[in-house]
């Protein structure tokens, strides 16, 4: 376990335990329909999802890796299809499995190409022996799409949209707040082995991640279903991600040590920003579907004066993915556009043009994000009510609303005293800024 690892281990076991506490209300209407060992099974399911996801952040031989990262997709599989008497959910989730074996297939192939290339041992310790004696650019791809099917990068995105609203909210603000996530892990992890040639990499990673966050944000706006708006969030979010960490990658290329670390600490600090707040969103979307049994925001509307709590966690996590101050979305996003701005004119024009675009950009993503919140929370919380679903609603109970506390309570910490994080966040950024 190194100091990334670590930093991932805490995300996973944070959000793991948000989960299991709002599924234990989240599920109650299903004890009756289900059968004890149906529920028992998807609880076994979560708690494997767990112990799998806190082991791809360990791992590091090549076997050992690729099978944990199988049950991990397993696992999920599962948690997808909990509503099993729809056809539609269990299509989803097959549709689901085909792609993560798609994943594993790209990562398996990557894997044994650089064993067999350099003669080094079958694990990511082995590849820094390829990296040091070959191009590092088609190797890295082949990890890329590995990897980048799981983190749903544009165009590897295909199964998240659909996969985020089949499953339970809890579930949902799991794969969306940590699950996907190890889809960036693994790039970051094969990005500490490469140390030459880094240009075209972060360049790659940069234009992938400006796609995704555009478009993801673009896609998420025309949505009327709540949970495949905010999975198309997790897309622009991603993008948001890839964006610091392909900057920090130009910055280490070119010799920028304030872009490598501000990019790679922007990226890094909204891992942690993005598990928090859409995790949040999934479970409030979750409470509010547990009282209205519809996730089509056009039939709500005016459940503030319903569900006051819900409405106000909801507002917090929507201010927090928008990038507004004083919350932690806002610092991510702040250390990013800072490393772009100290950065101009410290390397040549074609540099200053990758960083003025790459801060349109990020300041369109912002835009929109602000203008699809303002929508969506208007729509659903303020008003008055569009459907008979509404008039029967009432307030969670506390074991879901204890959740979203504490992850409220973190997300204005790290709005309001981000200095508390900067230390143990340059520790992790240290791995990649080796030579700054």
């Amino acid at each position: 376990i190194d100091k990334l690892s670590a930093f991932f281990i805490l995300i996973i076991n944070f959000t793991s335990f948000t989960g299991i506490l709002f599924a234990k209300g989240y599920l109650e209407p299903y004890f009756g329909k289900k059968s004890n060992k149906e529920m028992a099974f998807h609880f076994f399911n979560f708690l494997w999802l767990q112990i799998s996801m806190l082991l791809v952040a360990i791992l590091r031989d090549a076997l050992a890796f690729l099978i944990i990262w199988e049950i991990m997709s397993l696992t999920s599989f599962f948690l997808v299809i909990f509503e099993t008497e729809k056809k539609e959910t269990i299509k989803i989730g097959i549709k689901y499995l085909i792609q993560m074996h798609i994943g594993v297939v790209f990562l398996m192939i990557a894997f044994i190409w650089a064993t067999v290339q350099s003669g080094a041992d079958f694990s990511f310790n082995g590849l820094s022996v390829f990296f040091s004696s070959h191009n590092p650019l088609p190797l890295f791809l082949l990890f890329f799409i590995g990897f980048g099917i799981k983190a749903g990068f544009i165009p590897l995105h295909s199964w998240l949209p659909h996969a985020h609203p089949a499953a339970p909210s809890h579930v949902s603000g799991v794969m969306s707040g940590v699950m996907i996530k190890l889809g960036i892990y693994g790039i970051l992890r094969v990005l500490t082995y490469i140390h030459h040639d880094l240009f075209n990499i972060g360049l790659f990673i940069l234009v992938i991640s400006l796609i995704s966050g555009l478009l993801g944000v673009s896609l998420a706006i025309v949505q009327h279903e709540v949970k495949k708006l905010l999975a198309y969030h997790s897309i622009e979010n991603i993008g948001i991600i890839g964006i610091g960490i392909g900057l920090g990658v130009i910055g280490l290329s070119v010799n920028i040590p304030v872009l490598s670390v501000l990019g790679f600490a922007g990226g890094i600090l909204h891992i942690l920003n993005h598990s928090l707040f859409k995790s949040l969103l999934f479970y409030t979307a979750g409470s509010v579907y547990n009282r209205t049994h519809t996730r089509n925001i056009e039939q709500l509307g005016g459940l503030i004066k319903k569900m006051p709590k819900t409405a106000l966690f909801f507002l917090l996590g929507a201010l927090a993915i928008s990038g507004l101050p004083p919350f932690n979305g806002f610092i991510s996003e702040f250390l990013i556009y800072s490393g772009m701005f100290q950065s101009l004119q410290a390397g040549n024009l074609f540099t200053d043009i990758i960083l003025l675009l790459s801060f349109s950009g990020l300041a369109i993503i912002g835009g929109l994000a602000i203008f699809c919140f303002t929508k969506v929370f208007s729509i659903i919380f303020l008003g008055n009510p569009r459907s008979d679903r509404v008039e029967h609603a009432i307030e969670v109970e506390k074991s879901m609303l204890i959740p979203d506390f504490l992850i409220g309570i973190m997300i204005i910490i790290i709005g309001l005293a981000p200095a508390i994080f900067m230390e143990p966040l340059a520790k992790v950024v240290s791995i990649f800024t080796y030579d700054t």
